[in-house]
């Protein structure tokens, strides 16, 4: 079989409007021939205009094996899993999204040295600026605890900084679902360019998501233009229903999800998986009482993790959780964004 490059993947991907913006392709391309424009230039990637494949014919292929939106949708279902449990962090995390559960895991698996680095997505306090980062100390951790709703940033570029570049072999990586998927493929890739990449991915953990805004649209444009609030002044955002905009000073601001319509990535109508249903962790606040997460603990690798926080005493697990809650909202993401699918 003919292997294909990032003319393929243009043409079947970025061109088409289904990019994710998952920054896979940005991660695994070994000339750093691909990267993303400005803030609110471009809503996909772009190619410097070289490609080791299709300029000299060296085989490589590795943007288009580990692609999210390459082959058929996924389906929209919860996935399959060992166990659904809800817990909280049994420590203080003071910018802690929900229960603060996947931050103690990932602080437990640190100390015990099951992992040496977690790719995820941090942000600039004044700005809300994202950026991908790779942080290797359970303080930095705790600090950058917390969920971003806007994006402007190829959300896993830095797993390059922390496989090819610091080496590391035991890799946590937090993400959305195209995320997700995009390390399901390359995990599972016979690709010899993702091996690496592969290897050194010991933990996957899923975030919940209806869909991601647009960093340009939603912050620049409908906080700051239309509500007039200054990035500098919010203390979080959080999605509860509505975007709930809480500031420094403790006021809040709920602004309607139908409002944000415009400032939703285009490549987020293509998604029906809700709950990241390839990671060993699925975590979200819908199915759990306040202050507590909802974990879908998917395999046994994912089942050490949650076990030996609990039993160093980083995680506290509570009520049963509302799996039939988690099931409504994949439901309603299945229907907004296949309106011709009955589920």
């Amino acid at each position: 079989m003919e292997q294909k490059s990032y003319r393929d993947l243009k043409a079947e991907v970025w061109d088409t409007g289904i990019c994710s913006g998952c920054g896979a392709c940005v991660a695994v391309c070994p000339a750093d021939a691909i990267c993303f424009g400005e803030s609110g230039e471009a809503d996909r990637p772009l190619n410097i205009g070289y490609c080791k494949q299709a300029v000299d014919e060296v085989a490589c292929g590795a943007c288009y094996d580990a692609c999210p939106r390459i082959g058929s949708r996924e389906p929209g279902s919860i996935g399959p899993y060992e166990e659904i449990i809800t817990a909280k962090a049994a420590f203080d995390i003071p910018r802690r999204q929900s229960g603060g559960a996947v931050t103690a895991i990932l602080v437990n698996a640190l100390e015990e040295g099951l992992i040496d680095a977690v790719v995820t997505v941090s942000e600039d306090r004044w700005t809300l600026y994202p950026s991908s980062v790779v942080i290797t100390g359970t303080e930095e951790l705790i600090h950058q605890a917390g969920s971003r709703y806007n994006w402007w940033v190829p959300l896993v570029a830095a797993l390059k900084i922390a496989v090819i570049e610091r080496k590391f072999r035991r890799v946590a990586v937090i993400g959305v679902p195209c995320v997700v998927q995009a390390l399901h493929k390359i995990r599972t890739s016979d690709n010899d360019l993702l091996a690496p990449f592969g290897r050194s991915i010991r933990l996957v953990i899923g975030l919940f998501c209806t869909e991601s805004f647009d960093y340009s649209a939603l912050v620049e444009g409908k906080l700051r233009k239309e509500y007039g609030i200054e990035t500098w002044k919010v203390e979080r955002l959080d999605v509860r229903g509505n975007l709930a905009v809480t500031m420094r000073d403790g006021t809040s601001i709920s602004i309607p999800m139908k409002d944000l319509e415009s400032a939703v990535r285009p490549g987020c109508h293509y998604c029906l998986d809700l709950t990241g249903m390839y990671s060993d962790i699925s975590a979200g606040a819908v199915g759990s009482p306040v202050g507590f997460t909802s974990l879908i603990v998917r395999n046994d690798a994912g089942k050490m993790f949650v076990g030996s926080a609990v039993k160093n005493n980083r995680l506290v697990t509570g009520p049963d959780p509302d799996i039939a809650a988690i099931e409504r909202l994949i439901s309603l993401k299945v229907q907004k964004n296949s309106p011709d699918v009955n589920t």
